[in-house]
């Protein structure tokens, strides 16, 4: 079975060619960094205006690197949910006319899910596992137990992870993307230089979820509050202490959870699986098996789409023409009382 993934969610756009749901003939990724970094930020506007111009080029190339015609395909899957609204129906709006003109079977797919998914690509995975799925707007703990069995144990119930990197990199003019910015510059930091606080919920059933929004505050707002009144207030210190207490935080909602199910795999996905201290902590859960993506496959890609998608039509479950984009998906936030 060949299909055809396409990932336009945000501001990479993207387009791969999988057979047989793992082996990646093509994985195309055209990032608009370089068109945000004058912002400090993805503009919506003009992330949907540069997939309009790319999209087309971006899935000829996958094509021709996968070295298939498009009457080949067996299937076109594509990101429909959740993201920003105008990317999103760029690449659902290709995709339905592209599996129209061919007469195949289309599927929109859940990026957030499928970010999850990834790690698959690489790694015969059995279930349960808990998974862990961090990136620049979403951080969800949960419970897997099949392809498309999740239960949501936690979640953010502000900022997500990847959120607070770049809000953090953004008020101090570290560069752009943050996230990447800020794990480079703590590798030359010291952690205990500043003893930023950690979230504390206990309200409700709230054991598994976390908060960002209270570390981001300390760290652009009350840096001098939290300050070991030694050393150096540099970039990499700041850099250093923010993020080893950002992913403590997720390491020891997940050890909770680990603990509470009994299960002993963690399969992490998303954007800020790219962070390299995250990778470490990870790799040192004890008793545990971790996986988790390779670098390529941490940002939005086309692969993880076209993998997960042909889990559905492999089944036979497919959507009709009037699929359309979904910006959010509610069940992946949670409220505090």
């Amino acid at each position: 079975m060949l299909v055809l993934g396409i990932e336009s969610s945000c501001d990479e756009c993207a387009a791969s060619v999988i057979k047989d749901g793992k082996i990646i003939l093509s994985n195309v990724i055209a990032t608009q960094i370089e068109d945000h970094k004058i912002y400090m930020g993805v503009v919506p506007e003009i992330a949907s205006r540069i997939h309009t111009q790319w999209i087309s080029g971006v899935v000829k190339e996958s094509l021709e690197i996968a070295g298939i015609e498009a009457t080949e395909l067996d299937g076109i899957a594509v990101a429909n949910r959740p993201g920003l609204s105008g990317s999103l129906l760029v690449g659902v709006s290709f995709a339905k006319g592209l599996a129209y003109s061919l007469g195949i079977p289309i599927i929109g797919v859940d990026h957030v899910k499928a970010h999850l998914y990834a790690p698959h690509l690489e790694y015969d995975i059995e279930y349960p596992y808990i998974g862990l799925l961090v990136s620049g707007g979403h951080t969800v703990i949960a419970k897997v137990t099949g392809f498309d069995q999740m239960e949501i144990m936690g979640s953010t119930i502000d900022d997500a992870c990847g959120e607070a990197f770049d809000k953090v990199a953004k008020f101090y003019n570290f560069g752009y993307p943050g996230g990447k910015i800020i794990d480079d510059l703590a590798k030359k930091g010291d952690p205990k230089a500043f003893n930023f606080p950690r979230s504390s919920l206990h309200k409700g059933d709230h054991k598994y979820d976390v908060s960002y929004s209270g570390l981001k505050t300390a760290v652009i707002n009350q840096i001098d509050q939290f300050w070991d009144g030694v050393s150096e207030k540099s970039p990499e210190n700041i850099a250093a202490s923010f993020q080893h207490i950002a992913i403590d935080v997720l390491i020891k909602r997940v050890q909770k959870a680990i603990k509470d199910t009994g299960i002993k795999r963690v399969v992490a996905g998303g954007g800020v699986t790219a962070n390299s201290y995250l990778r470490e902590r990870l790799l040192e859960l004890r008793g545990v098996n971790s996986y988790f993506p390779s670098l390529s496959l941490c940002t939005d890609n086309g692969a993880m789409i076209a993998s997960y998608g042909s889990e559905f039509l492999k089944r036979g479950i497919s959507d009709d023409l009037s699929l359309t984009a979904i910006s959010r998906v509610m069940a992946f936030r949670r409220g505090y009382p």
